[in-house]
């Protein structure tokens, strides 16, 4: 399973969704602002397809959805919002991406710079970590009742890069532009998609101590929890003794 899937189960353990729906659900209709610059139909718009069914799965009410689409199409008055990404290294030279939506740069990149400070880590200039990760569609489908030769066989014949598969759930892997193509075939075959998005994957990934783990996800945390931060992702190989330990922290 890797770090993204590592750390989006860790989450669900600590319940830190629910906990925290009100700032999620601000965080999720920024998204979808964002998205529907592009066009406010998701059936030809992608990325506003995928932020919508990002909100609905987190239960964001519908009147939520159709506010901030008619905001980032501009049929209603928003917020001003530029997207933003922010490179820093975590304790012991992870590296971290910092996706950021917000209406207020200088109090962005103020709160990013504090996080990683106070971590123990630092913000780095645009370029210092980027290089490490590569942008890739991702897709996740449960492996209950899923046989492993034929979701791979039928992964790769929708188009997917790579298939990689734990005790619950394959990872599908796509380059950007094929996600939406790889995700349609896939559902033709009634196989069920949990999730679907664009991410940073790392191309190499850094193993530590669980110790010195552990105070990178609370950088991690810390990051996810800034009003204007999005989404963080790193290279850091989360062992299955960190998730335990750090979810039930």
């Amino acid at each position: 399973m890797s770090g993204h899937s590592k750390w989006s189960t860790i989450k669900r353990k600590k319940g830190a969704m629910d906990a925290k729906r009100g700032a999620l659900f601000t965080k999720l209709a920024r998204e979808i602002q964002i998205a529907a610059r592009e066009g406010p139909n998701p059936e030809y718009n992608f990325k506003l397809r995928l932020a919508i069914e990002k909100a609905k799965a987190n239960s964001m009410p519908k009147e939520n959805i159709e506010r901030a689409i008619r905001r980032g199409a501009g049929l209603e008055k928003g917020e001003d919002l530029e997207e933003i990404i922010y490179e820093g290294y975590g304790p012991h030279g992870v590296a971290i991406l910092v996706e950021v939506l917000t209406d207020n740069r200088n109090r962005a990149v103020s709160d990013v710079r504090r996080v990683f400070t106070r971590a123990g880590g630092s913000l780095g200039e645009s370029g210092s970590v980027a290089w490490q990760f590569e942008s890739k569609g991702y897709i996740t489908v449960p492996m209950e009742g899923q046989d492993e030769e034929s979701l791979f066989d039928a992964a790769i014949m929708a188009g997917a890069e790579d298939v990689e598969f734990s005790e619950d759930i394959a990872e599908i892997y796509t380059e950007p532009t094929e996600l939406q193509s790889v995700r349609e075939a896939l559902e033709e075959q009634g196989i069920q998609i949990d999730n679907a998005e664009l991410i940073w994957k790392p191309t190499n990934l850094i193993s530590l101590g669980t110790k010195e783990t552990l105070q990178n996800l609370s950088l991690i945390e810390a990051l996810e929890d800034l009003e204007d931060v999005s989404r963080v992702f790193s290279n850091l190989d989360i062992s299955e003794e960190a998730v335990e330990e750090f979810a039930a922290a």
